[in-house]
Parts: C-alpha cells; structure tokens; sequence
C-alpha cells in the first residue's frame, strides 16, 4: 500500500469513526448528564492519549512539555475539552441528535467570519454568501422547516449548538499559533481540563454513582472522538500527497452519522434536516472553492 493509499485508509478510518459520535453522545446522555459525560470521557481520552504516547516512546516528553507549556495547555485546555463539550453535550441534550449535529458541522464557516475581528482578515464576498447559505440551513433546521413562523423547536438547544461552534471556532484559531507537538498538546489539554470538570462536578452536585451504561458510552466518546480518531487523523494529513483529498473526506461523515441515528437511535429524519444539512454542506463547500482556485493558480 502506497503512501496515498495509507492516508485514505487512516481518513476513512476516522470519518467512519467519527460519523459514530452523535448516536454515541445521544446515547450516553440517557445514562450521564452533559457535565458527567464531559467528565467520564475527557478521563478516557487523557487515557488513551497517554497510551498513545506511551507506545510511540515519547511518555518522557510530557514532563518537559508540561514544564515549557503549562499556561497555554491550562488555557487551551479550559477552552477544549472543558467549556466545549460541556456545551455541545448541553445542546444534544436538548436537540434530537440529527439537528444538533448537524449545526456543529458549520464551526468551519464560524472560523472564517472569527477570523474577521481576531485576526484582521478580511471577509471575501464568497465567504460571506456561504455564511448567508449555512446559517439559511440552521434556521431550517432550528424551525424544523417553518422559516415563516420563526418558532424554533427548541431555541436553547440551538443556541447552545452555535455556541459551541463559537468555542470550537475560538479554539482553533488560538491553537494556530500552537508550537506544541499536536499529540503533545491535546495530551496536556486534558490533563489540565480534567481536575476543572471534575470540581465544576462537584460543585453542580453531580459526583455520585452513574449507571454503567453511561460510563461504557463515555469510554466510547472519550477514547475514540477525542483520542484515537485524533490521531489517526493527523496521520492521514501526514502521508497524504494532497491535504484536499483527505480534507473532504469529512464531508462524508454527516450523511453516514444520519443514516447511523436513524438505524440505532431511531430517530425518524426530518425533512428539514436533509434540506438544512444540504444547504449548509453547499455553504462550505462554497467557501473552499477559493481555497482550491488560488491553490490551482500557485500550482500553474
């Protein structure tokens, strides 16, 4: 298998892995509050990343990178996994699983317009039209098709669903500038985020035994969606001869994680899902056709 050929494998590998994760939120949210599965995972992710590294050999790095990064991996790690989950589990408990997933997917368009006031980067006329397309797409999705009425099925979820588009867009654009080793890094983000949610636990009350279900569910999210997949990731991005390849390779994973929660979950698939998913994918894939032009233009 070539180098191309790898980096597919490992792309599909976490899109597959990932198009798992709304059904897997939604069902671990019966058993554990949005705080409890914040906590439960983010102690499975930290353990998987620790094996990660313990089988790459690089387990000894940590204690030099903890020492040379401890404010920013304190930060970043306050940032995601801490506040972002607690949002996003927040809003898949209060939103059928296809919507709220489904809003989470226009964190890429929240980074473009972020990147406006924080980083001074202009705001193209393409980008602002796939802003107009994708969050159209959020409005059919949030009035369940009645764009007229403007009466939101559940206005608090969809809020909290932007919202954690916001901190997931925040992240990103900080963790730009990271120099941290990305395995590194996310290991040290929740090794820093994981004594903040376990005292915001206890201070909501909600340190108290939890069925087995949830923590079985929690072992899911944390060491796949927020260690492994990670990982695997970053290694498609690094044998791949075209990051574009892999990079629309995600565009996958929202059809698949619907055809999931209708198989597993149940859930019957609104109309309004289809028609807003498809309006937002049209949105990104607007944005990343300069992306692609300019690429092309350098190439030639």
């Amino acid at each position: 298998m070539n180098r191309q050929k790898k980096a597919y494998a490992y792309g599909l590998s976490a899109v597959l892995a990932w198009s798992t994760v709304a059904t897997a939120f939604k069902i671990s949210l019966a058993h554990l509050s949005p705080a409890q599965l914040v906590m439960y995972s983010t102690a499975f992710s930290l353990l998987a990343l620790l094996a990660i590294l313990l089988g790459q050999g690089r387990l000894g790095e940590l204690k030099t990178a903890l020492r040379r990064h401890w404010r920013r991996s304190l930060i970043l790690g306050a940032l995601n996994p801490f506040a972002y989950y607690l949002i996003l589990f927040q809003a898949y408990s209060l939103l059928p699983a296809q919507e709220a997933q489904a809003i989470n997917y226009t964190w890429a368009l929240t980074m473009t317009l972020l990147a406006v006031p924080l980083l001074k980067q202009p705001l193209k006329g393409r980008d602002a039209l796939a802003a107009l397309i994708c969050y159209l797409g959020v409005l059919v999705i949030g009035t369940r098709g009645e764009l007229l009425a403007l009466q939101f099925s559940n206005l608090a979820g969809v809020a909290w669903a932007l919202f954690s588009t916001l901190l997931w867009a925040g992240y990103w654009i900080f963790n730009a500038r990271d120099e941290r080793e990305p395995v590194l890094g996310l290991t040290l983000n929740f090794l820093f985020a994981l004594p903040l949610i376990v005292i915001w636990c206890a201070l909501s009350g909600e340190l108290r035994p939890v069925a087995w279900q949830g923590v079985a569910g929690a072992a899911y999210v944390g060491a796949l969606e927020m260690g492994f997949t990670f990982v695997m990731w970053l290694t498609a991005m690094k044998l791949t001869s075209s990051t574009a390849k892999i990079a629309n390779l995600i565009f996958l994973s929202p059809l698949l994680s619907l055809l999931l929660i209708w198989l597993i979950i149940g859930e019957p698939i609104f109309g309004s899902t289809l028609v807003g998913l498809g309006l937002i994918l049209s949105g990104l894939l607007l944005q990343k056709l300069p992306v692609r032009n300019a690429a092309a233009a350098h190439a030639s």
